[in-house]
């Protein structure tokens, strides 16, 4: 079963469930499974299928960071409604993607707001205009640019902008009471990640973001992340954020290095690995080499 919630999760990542015959995805897809992980002082973890959600319960209110797709964000509300009858006063995004914001509409009419990075705002709205999918989006009503705070009973949360990664719009959010933060998509533990350049990603300012993050956070932090190669690994710590820190690095500067060689695009993006880099497995490097070259050689 978690095999089969890895391929969901990394077909997702990639923002494409092609590489599967129609009847082994129905297949995979007929029982879904979903699971909430408590981890510290009311806030949990939900994961069924897209990116990791946060949960947080508290005597003031309902938080969620992330929403996955409608459906499993359907059963994560119903299950939180069994938890406590108090509000959800926050839907906060890490960052635009489907797999992130989909299930937002499930949040309609009981979410009394939703948060964001300006830029999220803007590349799920471009997104949806190109899919055709306004009708199927909860936008945010609250954005911010550096950092923006809002308090929940006993826990305040805070929301961090380091700058381009992932996306030019993803966000750090901390439950500061508990210490726990979701990386969004900054992290892909042990997975090569998929870097948006078409929503203002950079190789090459990822690394940077990450080293503020683990400025700004401390030993003693929760970091979750948005996928893992192996999906019951979606929690860390510091020394995951640093092994991310030195994928991008390695990936820049080996992609740079091949290109003052004289490499050919083609010959790069035939490497089946990063020097440097030896933790990362499965499919999907070659999104890494090519998001590098094109941002090197812009």
């Amino acid at each position: 079963m978690e095999r089969r919630k890895f391929l969901i999760n990394t077909a997702l990542a990639a923002g494409s469930l092609s590489f599967l015959s129609n009847k082994s995805l129905a297949a995979m897809l007929a029982a879904p499974e979903y699971k909430l992980t408590p981890l510290r002082n009311n806030v949990g973890i939900f994961t069924e299928q897209g990116g990791t959600i946060i949960w947080m319960v508290n005597k003031e209110g309902i938080v969620c960071v992330d929403a996955e797709f409608p459906e499993p964000a359907t059963h994560l509300i119903t299950e939180l409604k069994k938890k406590s009858d108090q509000p959800f006063q926050w839907l906060i995004n890490t960052h635009h993607h489907g797999d992130h914001t989909s299930g937002n509409i499930s949040f309609k009419g009981i979410a009394k707001n939703v948060a964001a990075h300006a830029n999220s705002l803007t590349n799920q709205k471009a997104a949806a205009a190109k899919q055709n999918t306004d009708d199927k989006q909860l936008y945010p009503n609250i954005t911010y640019t550096d950092k923006w705070k809002v308090k929940v009973g006993d826990e305040r949360i805070t929301a961090y902008y380091f700058g381009p990664g992932h996306t030019n719009g993803d966000s750090f959010i901390h439950f500061e009471h508990a210490n726990i933060v979701h990386c969004g998509d900054q992290v892909f533990n042990r997975m090569h990640p998929y870097v948006d350049r078409s929503a203002g990603a950079s190789c090459k300012h990822w690394a940077v973001a990450l080293e503020q993050a683990q400025k700004q956070f401390n030993k003693d932090t929760i970091f979750v992340f948005g996928h893992a190669f192996d999906p019951v690994k979606v929690t860390g710590t510091m020394a995951d954020l640093k092994a991310m820190q030195n994928y991008m690095e390695k990936l820049v500067a080996y992609v740079d290095s091949s290109i003052k060689a004289g490499k050919t695009k083609e010959q790069i993006l035939a490497s089946t690995s990063i020097p440097g880099v030896t933790e990362w497995q499965g499919d999907g490097i070659q999104r890494s080499l090519t998001a590098a070259y094109e941002e090197l050689t812009a």
